[in-house]
C-alpha cells in the first residue's frame, strides 16, 4: 500500500519531463500508473476476505505516536477501487482535453500528486498522517482549480475552495485530537472497535469532526464553494468532483460512523445537515443552464444524500450509502466528461445554444445517454438499484420515515429532470449553430464515459458482481459488524418501486415545465446558491482590512517599533502575569553578594557600563565599541562559571558583530544631536521607561528561577542519556543536535531564508543602476 501511495507522488515529480518527452502520447503512457494501482487493490481481494483487513504500519515519529499506518478494510478499497479505476480514465481524457497545452506536464503534476493524496486520505490509519494527507488534498486541489491561473475568476474559485476547507481540515484535526484522546489510540484501526459516545468529549469532538467533513463535502451551509469550482478545467472536475475529494467528508464520516455514530447528536447532526443539503442541491441544479453547474449542484444533492444515509444509520440506510456512493461515481463522472467533450468540441457548455449533436457526436451521446439514464434511476441501469435501496433505508428511519422518503423524493425528482437536460437537450432536435463546428472527440474524450456506462449497465444487470465483492464488506466497514446483502435489479412491487414511479412521473414533469420553473427559482437560487457566496467574499474582504490595518500598525518598517511592540507584549504578558500570580520570588540580599565574587562583580559593572555608554554615544563607531566592551565582559563571565564553550561562541560573536557593524555604520547617516531632537522627546522618554521596565523585569525572573530549589531531573537525564542514546559526550551539543534537532532547524532554516532574503535585497540593488542605464 506504502508504494501504491507513493508511486504517484514520484510519478508526478516525473510527469513534466514525460511530458516533454513523449508529447502528446503522455496521458496514456501516465495512464499505466493508475491502471496497475487498481489492478493492485484488486489483487487484495482474496486476502481480504480471508483476513477482513490488512494492517501496514511504518514508523514515522514513534515518540509521538505518528506512524505511516496505511489499513485496508472493504470501505477504504472500495475508495480506493473508485479512485483508480475513474482516475486512469481521467489521466487519459485529460491529455486529450488539454492536448497541446504548453503546460499539460505541469497539469498531470497535480493531478497525480491529488490522486496520491486522495489514496493516503482512505488508506491512513493514523490520525495525524490522515490530517497530512487531507490538507495535501487541499492544496492540490488548490492548484488544480486555478490552473488557468490567468483568469480572475480561477484564482477566486480555488483560493475559496482552499479556504473553506481549509478552515474545516483545522477543525477537523482539533476533533481527531479528541477523538484520540478519549479513546486512548491515534489509530482509527484501533477507535472504530470503540464505543466514545459517552466520554464527555463527545459532543465536541463531533462538532469539530463534522466541520472538517461537511466543508470538504460541500454541506449547507458551506456549499458555495463546490459550484465555483467548476472554473477548474473539467478534468479536474471530473474527478475531483464524482469520486474523490469532495467525498472525503464522506469517507471521514463512514469511518467513523462504528465509533461515534447512533446518537441523537449524530442522527439530527449529520442526517438533518444531509437531508437539507440534498433538498437545497437538488433545487438549485434546476436554475442553471450551464452543464457543469448543472452537474455541481447534483453532486451537492448526492453529497447531500449520502450523508443523510450515514446519519440515519440503520443497516438498509449504510447498504444505501456504500451501493449509491459507487453508482453516484460511475455516473457523474462520466457526465462531466461528456460536458467537457461538448465544450471542447462546440465551444459552449450553454445547454440552452446546444441541441441536434447526436448523429455529429454519436459516441459522446451514447455514453451521455447510459450515464443519464443511471442518474435519473432507471432500469437496467445501477443507479435504478441504488435509487429502490435509498428508498428502502429513508422507510427504515425509526424517527418521520415519511418526512425523510417525501424528501428524498422530491431531490430525486429534481434530478431526472436535470438527467433529461444533460442527455436530450444538447443531443436531441435541430442542430444550433455553436462557436465550433461540432464533431465527435478523439478516443480520450469518449473512452471514458462509454467505460463508465459500460459499468453502469453491468452492475445494473449483475449487481452481484460488485455487491458480493466489495459492496458488502464496505458496508460491514461502515455499519460496524458484519452484514450479509445481495442486490438485485428487481424486488417485486412494492413501496419503494412504487416511490421511484413517481419520482419518474414528477421529474418527467418538472423537465417539461423546466423553462418556467427556471424563471421562477431565480430568487431562490440568488438566496440559497449566490447570497452565502457573497457572505463569504464580505466577510473575506472584511478580513483583509483588519490584516492592511495590522500591517500599517504593526509592520511599517521600522525597526524601532517591531523592538518596542515585542518588549512591550513581553512586559504585559509576563510581567502582569507574574505579579497576578505572585511568582516573582527574590533570593536574600546577603546571600547574593556573598555568592558573587570580585572579579564577577567587576565584570558584571563593565557589562552595565558598557550599556549605558552605548545610550549616551555620540557616534555609531562609538556605541559599537561600547557594545563591544558589554559582550567581551559578558564572555568573560562565562569563562568564569566554566562555560568555555559558551564564552567562545560569544567572543566569535562579539567580534563578528563588531567588525560588520563597523562596516555598515559608514554608509549610514550622522546620529542626531541633541537640538535636532526636540520633536523626538515623548517617543525617547517612552523607549527609555520600557527598556529599563523590560530590564528590571529580566532581573526579577532570573532572581525568581534562582530563588527556587535546583530540580536535578532534568540535568540527570541529559547525563544518563547524551552519549548512550545520542552518543556525545558534550551535552550542550548534544541538546541542540539531537534532543533539540527540530528546534535548531528551523534557527538555521529561518537564518537561512534571512541570508536569502537580504542577498536578493543586495542583487536588486546592485541591478538597479543597470536597469536606470537601460533605461
Amino acid at each position: 500500500m506504502v508504494v501504491a501511495v507513493m508511486s504517484c507522488f514520484v510519478l508526478a515529480a516525473l510527469a513534466p519531463p514525460l511530458h516533454r518527452l513523449v508529447q502528446a502520447r503522455v496521458g496514456w503512457l501516465l495512464a499505466l500508473l493508475p491502471a496497475a494501482v487498481f489492478a493492485f487493490f484488486v489483487a487484495q481481494l482474496p486476502a481480504l476476505a480471508e483476513r477482513g483487513a490488512l494492517l501496514q504500519v511504518l514508523p514515522w515519529v514513534p515518540g509521538l505516536a505518528v506512524n505511516l499506518t496505511f489499513y485496508l478494510d472493504g470501505l477504504s478499497l472500495l475508495f480506493a477501487l473508485l479512485i483508480s479505476g475513474i482516475g486512469t480514465l481521467i489521466v487519459i481524457y485529460a491529455g486529450g482535453y488539454l492536448k497541446g497545452h504548453p503546460q499539460l506536464g505541469r497539469f498531470y503534476l497535480y493531478l497525480l500528486f491529488f490522486m496520491g493524496s486522495m489514496l493516503g486520505v482512505v488508506l491512513a490509519s493514523n490520525v495525524v498522517t490522515l490530517f497530512i494527507f487531507w490538507e495535501l488534498t487541499s492544496f492540490s486541489s488548490y492548484l488544480l482549480i486555478g490552473f488557468t491561473h490567468e483568469s480572475e475568476r480561477s484564482r477566486k474559485a480555488a483560493l475559496q475552495a482552499l479556504l473553506v476547507t481549509g478552515l474545516g481540515g483545522l477543525a477537523m484535526l482539533a476533533g481527531l485530537v479528541l477523538v484520540a484522546l478519549i479513546g486512548g489510540s491515534f489509530e482509527l484501526s484501533e477507535l472504530i472497535g470503540l464505543n466514545l459516545t459517552q466520554h464527555p468529549l463527545y459532543l465536541g469532538a463531533l462538532t469539530l469532526v463534522l466541520a472538517g467533513a461537511f466543508t470538504k463535502s460541500a454541506q449547507f451551509p458551506f456549499h458555495f464553494w463546490l459550484p465555483g469550482a467548476m472554473e477548474a478545467p473539467t478534468p479536474v472536475s471530473a474527478f475531483l468532483h464524482s469520486a474523490t475529494m469532495v467525498k472525503a467528508g464522506v469517507y471521514l464520516l463512514a469511518r467513523l460512523h462504528p465509533a461515534m455514530g447512533g446518537t441523537q447528536a449524530w442522527e439530527w447532526l449529520v442526517g438533518g445537515v444531509g437531508a437539507a443539503t440534498m433538498l437545497l442541491g437538488a433545487l438549485l441544479a434546476l436554475t442553471h443552464t450551464d452543464l457543469k453547474r448543472l452537474l455541481a449542484y447534483t453532486t451537492m444533492m448526492a453529497l447531500g444524500t449520502l450523508t443523510m444515509l450515514l446519519g440515519l444509520g440503520s443497516y438498509l440506510a449504510i447498504e444505501a450509502m456504500v451501493v449509491f456512493l459507487t453508482v453516484h461515481a460511475l455516473y457523474k463522472a462520466a457526465l462531466f466528461m461528456v460536458a467537457g467533450a461538448l465544450d471542447h468540441e462546440t465551444g459552449t457548455r450553454d445547454v440552452l445554444q446546444l441541441s441536434g449533436l447526436a448523429r455529429r457526436m454519436p459516441l459522446t451521446f451514447t455514453g451521455a445517454a447510459v450515464a443519464a439514464l443511471s442518474m435519473a434511476g432507471l432500469p437496467p441501469l445501477f443507479g435504478f438499484v441504488g435509487k429502490e435501496i435509498i428508498y428502502e433505508g429513508a422507510l427504515a428511519f425509526s424517527n418521520l420515515p415519511w418526512l425523510v422518503a417525501a424528501t428524498a423524493v422530491a431531490a430525486n425528482m429534481a434530478v431526472v429532470a436535470v438527467a433529461g437536460i444533460v442527455a436530450l437537450k444538447p443531443f436531441v432536435g435541430p442542430l444550433k449553430e455553436t462557436p465550433k463546428a461540432p464533431h465527435e472527440g478523439p478516443v480520450s474524450l469518449w473512452l471514458g464515459p462509454l467505460t463508465l456506462g459500460a459499468s453502469s449497465l453491468l452492475f445494473g444487470l449483475l449487481p452481484a458482481l460488485v455487491g458480493s465483492v466489495v459492496l458488502v464488506r464496505a458496508a460491514s466497514s461502515v455499519y460496524g459488524e458484519p452484514l450479509s446483502f445481495e442486490l438485485a435489479l428487481w424486488h417485486g412491487f412494492n413501496l419503494p418501486l412504487m416511490l421511484s414511479v413517481v419520482t419518474i412521473a414528477g421529474g418527467v414533469v418538472l423537465y417539461r415545465y423546466w423553462p418556467r420553473l427556471r424563471a421562477a427559482l431565480a430568487s431562490f437560487d440568488d438566496l440559497m446558491g449566490e447570497e452565502p457566496r457573497r457572505i463569504y467574499e464580505g466577510l473575506l474582504e472584511h478580513l483583509n482590512a483588519v490584516a492592511a490595518w495590522q500591517t500599517r500598525t504593526l509592520q511599517n518598517g521600522s525597526l524601532r517599533r517591531y523592538l518596542f511592540l515585542i518588549i512591550a507584549s513581553t512586559l504585559l504578558l509576563t510581567g502582569v502575569t507574574m505579579l497576578v500570580k505572585g511568582g516573582f520570588g527574590f533570593p536574600e540580599v546577603g546571600a547574593v553578594t556573598s555568592y558573587a565574587s570580585f572579579y564577577e562583580w567587576v565584570l558584571a559593572i563593565l557589562c552595565l557600563l558598557g550599556s549605558v555608554f552605548v545610550v549616551l554615544a555620540r557616534s555609531r563607531l562609538a556605541a559599537v565599541a561600547a557594545l563591544g566592551i558589554a559582550g567581551y565582559s559578558l564572555a568573560l563571565l562565562f569563562v568564569l562559571f566554566s562555560a568555555p564553550d559558551l564564552a567562545l561562541t560569544q567572543l566569535f560573536v562579539e567580534t563578528l558583530s563588531v567588525i560588520i557593524l563597523t562596516l555598515i555604520i559608514i554608509h549610514l547617516p550622522q546620529l542626531l544631536r541633541d537640538d535636532e531632537m526636540h520633536d523626538s522627546k515623548r517617543p525617547v522618554v517612552r523607549d527609555v521607561s520600557v527598556s529599563v521596565l523590560a530590564g528590571l523585569l529580566i532581573t526579577a525572573l532570573v532572581w525568581s528561577v534562582t530563588s527556587l530549589p535546583l530540580d536535578r531531573a532534568v540535568p540527570a537525564f541529559y547525563e544518563a542519556n547524551s552519549y548512550k542514546e545520542a552518543e556525545g559526550r558534550n551535552i550542550v551539543n548534544v541538546i541542540l543536535v539531537d534532543f533539540r534537532a527540530l528546534d535548531t532547524l528551523g534557527e538555521i532554516t529561518v537564518l537561512a531564508l534571512a541570508g536569502v532574503g537580504v542577498l536578493t535585497l543586495l542583487k536588486l540593488r546592485a541591478s538597479a543602476p543597470n536597469r536606470e542605464q537601460r533605461k
